[in-house]
């Protein structure tokens, strides 16, 4: 007997979900996204030499599921590693380089770490105190704020450790749950009874790669873009169903299915998989606990790539871009050096930066036009580096509610939400970045996780 399948939403998720479930041959599987295009947030500009993502930029290639996709999909030679070099935050008005050794900002070798400018003597001193203090008490989830003050202090957290940390989850570092997104930092304070000691200790033990440095991160060198025109046209093949502007409007239970209103249009299936942002989901369960998303709110970010001749911009630093301190009153939170991380981006001759705008609470992105954003984001990077004339174009790239906010107690409410969903509305599962990762491969992990609690 063939189960027919709807899946919701074309992003990463919804077309990764779509492909696991085309895996199977008793499944009919129909993909529905209200826009025309797929791939949601990933946007790839391409024209005159250039290759620059709009959107998410790369992933980390240790989260090895979706190199594993791509190379089931037949662009495994596609993939290309980041440039090195050293890590700089922007604090105290100047660049500094992260000390030899820093992982994720805790420090892991001696000497580099008390001979940074990142933090005065008072923090380094209380910094150390992370080797005799206790593991702190935690019954169900704490701040990421909480525990690093704790372990390190308030300087060595808001200097070092939040701006690497805030580019990840768009939410303030005082209300970001602990453990729906750094649970290890905790298991290494227990196991180690220190923080920087289990840092140490895993670096110490982690297999040598051996020879020259690699990125940690992966890119494709036609863009994510073109992983997602691949992709889609993967599962087309394998059977899968694509229908964009296509709009769900009710999901009804329907016997031991569902029916679903899609453009006017009554459409039956055994199992549904919803990976849309998590404010879609009042539209079709009314009666979902929804306090949580309902409170739950997403960070708008915006991106602005500006393009000049090489000579404009003058930077002769070993490194691919700067994070910015929350102590810094700037409209921008980093700044990626796109022609030295990715050698595929720009043509020769080119400078290629991409400036990030938006922070949790702040409208810029929301209120500020095109052209204010650009002169706000020329205004820091002129403060921060020596940059001459005007750019050859720019591109702002409004990402409106983008990055989910996870909260104190984010995994425990996500968790109740899931168990609802299996009592009253079996067979339907919500799933994506609002759930439990808003990195790529995360996406990728919960679309396969979302189907093997389907098939089984």
């Amino acid at each position: 007997m063939v189960r027919k399948v709807a899946v919701i939403g074309a992003g990463i998720t919804g077309l990764a979900a779509a492909h696991y479930l085309s895996k199977h041959d008793d499944v009919e599987v129909d993909l529905f996204e209200k826009s025309d295009r797929a791939g949601g947030k990933i946007r790839t500009y391409r024209q005159d030499g250039y290759t620059i993502e709009l959107g998410p930029e790369s992933y980390l290639a240790r989260k090895q599921i979706m190199t594993e996709l791509a190379e089931e999909i037949g662009l495994g030679d596609d993939l290309v590693r980041n440039q090195t070099g050293t890590s700089y935050i922007y604090v105290n008005n100047r660049l500094s380089p992260m000390p030899k050794g820093a992982v994720l900002g805790m420090p892991t070798e001696l000497v580099p770490f008390l001979t940074t400018d990142l933090v005065s003597a008072g923090a380094k001193l209380r910094t150390g105190l992370d080797f005799i203090k206790k593991p702190l008490p935690v019954y169900t989830d704490i701040s990421v704020g909480k525990f690093f003050r704790s372990r390190v202090g308030d300087e060595m957290l808001e200097n070092v450790i939040e701006p690497l940390l805030s580019g990840i989850y768009g939410t303030n570092i005082d209300e970001l749950s602990l453990m729906s997104t750094f649970p290890n930092f905790k298991e290494l304070e227990e196991t180690h009874g220190s923080l920087i000691r289990g840092m140490y200790n895993q670096k110490k033990n982690a297999p040598k790669s051996g020879g020259r440095k690699q990125g940690q991160f992966l890119q494709f060198k036609h863009g994510l873009q073109s992983f997602i025109d691949s992709l889609l046209a993967f599962i087309e093949e394998n059977g899968v169903s694509a229908f964009f502007e296509h709009d769900v409007e009710s999901i009804t239970k329907s016997g031991s299915g569902y029916t679903m209103h899609v453009n006017g249009e009554e459409r039956s299936y055994d199992n549904i998989i919803v990976t849309t942002p998590h404010f879609q989901y009042k539209r079709w369960f009314e009666d979902l606990p929804l306090e949580y998303f309902k409170h739950m709110k997403a960070t708008s970010v915006a991106t602005v790539v500006m393009a000049f001749e090489a000579h404009q911009v003058e930077n002769d630093i070993d490194g691919t871009g700067f994070v910015v301190s929350r102590k810094m009153d700037t409209s921008i939170t980093a700044c990626t050096w796109t022609n030295k991380k990715w050698a595929h981006a720009a043509p020769e001759g080119k400078a290629l930066l991409r400036a990030y705008v938006g922070r949790p609470g702040d409208y810029i992105v929301d209120e500020k036009t095109d052209e204010e954003i650009v002169r706000l984001a020329r205004k820091d990077l002129d403060s921060i580096m020596t940059i001459s004339g005007e750019p050859e174009f720019t591109i702002v790239t409004r990402l409106k509610n983008s990055m989910p906010q996870y909260k104190v107690g984010h995994k425990e409410m996500i968790g109740g939400i899931h168990d609802y969903m299996a009592e009253h509305y079996p067979g339907v599962v919500l799933t994506g970045a609002s759930h439990s990762g808003v990195g790529l491969p995360d996406c990728i992990r919960q679309a396969k996780e979302a189907v093997d609690s389907l098939v089984q």
